[in-house]
């Protein structure tokens, strides 16, 4: 956690849900809709939070009782349900995290790319960052579906480096899920770890191996201006 950031940082990659934006409210109430479709009592949002980063494939299989297996027809017929009920209301909860619109304006006014990159698909990204009024430099929002692969290989986060002219090893990524660390390790980037994003409190950042940790992302403003 002590290690030193680079010398010169050319851009921060974020990922999106749990470290950008606080998007566990609209992602729960679409889940609710399905359940209520589906004759099933909502589960409580506290309850599936914590699962809100692993993808609404892993919030289904917790509400539903159901192995989170993709070739599972019921499991991809209700994926592709709670998706269209989530695209319907993206952001009526939804909002950028304490201190990050602080954070993007600080990028900007010092010259530091930065842009987005998740796997959730890109298409929703852009629609809930839009919604939002969150606007990467040069368009650089990378989702699940860009490429054929996504994290934790490390090819969507080298093609955001592409779109903003970035070095890689002059990059950051910063997440809130053990899978956001080993994706940034695997391109050879530094990686930032959230606590006040979504995750198991049995799995906590402090395992991941990340190169720092941040309780708030105010605090970036002060790793990155030291």
């Amino acid at each position: 956690m002590d290690n030193p950031l680079p010398f010169s940082i050319q851009s921060i990659l974020f990922d999106l849900d749990g470290t950008l934006v606080d998007s566990h409210g609209d992602l729960c109430n679409a889940l609710n809709r399905l359940e209520t479709e589906c004759g099933k009592s909502p589960t409580p949002h506290d309850l599936i939070r914590p699962y809100v980063s692993q993808g609404a494939m892993k919030m289904i299989c917790i509400a539903f009782d159901i192995e989170l297996n993709k070739d599972n027809p019921r499991l991809q017929s209700l994926w592709r349900q709670l998706l269209q009920f989530y695209k319907e209301d993206i952001s009526s909860l939804s909002k950028v995290f304490p201190g990050m619109s602080k954070v993007l304006e600080y990028l900007g006014l010092n010259g530091i790319g930065w842009g987005v990159v998740t796997n959730k698909p890109e298409g929703l990204s852009r629609q809930l960052l839009t919604a939002l009024n969150v606007k990467p430099p040069k368009g650089c929002i990378v989702g699940g579906d860009t490429l054929r692969s996504k994290k934790p290989e490390p090819e969507t986060l080298f093609y955001a480096c592409q779109l903003l002219g970035a070095d890689p090893k002059k990059t950051v990524y910063i997440g809130d899920d053990p899978r956001d660390v080993e994706a940034g390790k695997n391109a050879g980037m530094t990686t930032i770890a959230v606590r006040y994003g979504y995750y198991m409190p049995d799995n906590p950042p402090e395992l991941w191996g990340a190169d720092r940790i941040i309780d708030s992302p105010i605090e970036l403003i002060n790793i990155l201006s030291t």
